[in-house]
């Protein structure tokens, strides 16, 4: 994953008038299976900072093969100078696909594989999922990134928002051993204690990690807020029809009874 440079990360997120201004809340609970995303893909101000997001921290390494700049720009309002200005790599075009640029045998040199395509991940994994895997990392020296992750254990990918987040110490508690089991105790999360604070407050990066999932949530399916509204309309046509269809049945049958 590559990073832009602060100050152009910090434009895009100023711009539209403070449209990519960061908001919301954070907060999680604990265990870290009941994290939940509650992203919602209806927030443009969330979506475009998602993007931003991808951009800057995810897109160096892992690629949306089925998104075009043009189609992304078109659907979360973003100004066509401001793509080419600050979404766009040197070299490519509107309409062309948003693929990592790290070659795969790189890839595969560096991390053992070579990351995956993030097109479909939050609809294959649900947005939950990604949200607990992104919050979950911690510190372990034994892996060759000298970190894992709860949600994923012997992930192969570094901890790339580490700066962001900070460092964290995982902390475990054994599980109830019955007696007369010869079985060891489990251990159990417990929780995570921070080592190395981050350039985010824990809300503010709580609040990061779910303006990315609401990106990929989009990325996922791009029309599913379209389809959602035509949906209502579709049911409520259903609707006025089913009771016209009644009335003419009455009336067609009246005479029968």
């Amino acid at each position: 994953m590559r990073m832009l440079k602060p100050a152009l990360l910090i434009a895009l997120l100023a711009v539209s008038g403070g449209a990519f201004a960061a908001g919301g809340h954070g907060g999680e609970g604990a265990p870290w299976s009941n994290w939940h995303a509650a992203n919602s893909t209806t927030s443009t101000p969330s979506l475009q900072r998602g993007a931003a997001n991808f951009a800057g921290y995810c897109q160096g390494c892992h690629s949306l093969k089925y998104m075009r700049y043009s189609r992304m720009a078109e659907d979360l309002g973003i100004p066509a100078d401001q793509l080419d200005k600050l979404l766009l790599p040197a070299g490519h075009k509107a309409t062309d696909y948003i693929m990592s640029t790290m070659p795969p045998a790189d890839a595969e040199a560096w991390f053992g594989k070579a990351p995956p395509d993030l097109s479909l991940m939050v609809r294959a994994r649900g947005a939950d999922y990604v949200y607990q895997f992104l919050k979950g990392f911690y510190l372990d020296p034994a892996k060759p990134t000298g970190v894992d992750n709860v949600r994923l254990a012997g992930t192969a990918m570094p901890h790339v928002l580490s700066e962001l987040e900070g460092v964290k110490h995982i902390v475990f508690k054994a599980s109830e051993h019955h007696e007369g089991s010869a079985a060891p105790a489990e251990k159990v999360f417990d929780r995570f204690e921070l080592v190395s604070p981050g350039h985010l407050k824990p809300e503010e990066y709580d609040e990061f990690v779910r303006d990315t999932v609401n990106f990929l949530d989009y990325v996922s399916e791009p029309a599913q807020n379209k389809r959602r509204a035509l949906g209502v309309w579709v049911v409520l046509f259903l609707l006025v029809f089913t009771w016209f269809a009644w009335l003419l049945k009455k009336e067609y049958w009246k005479e029968v009874h």
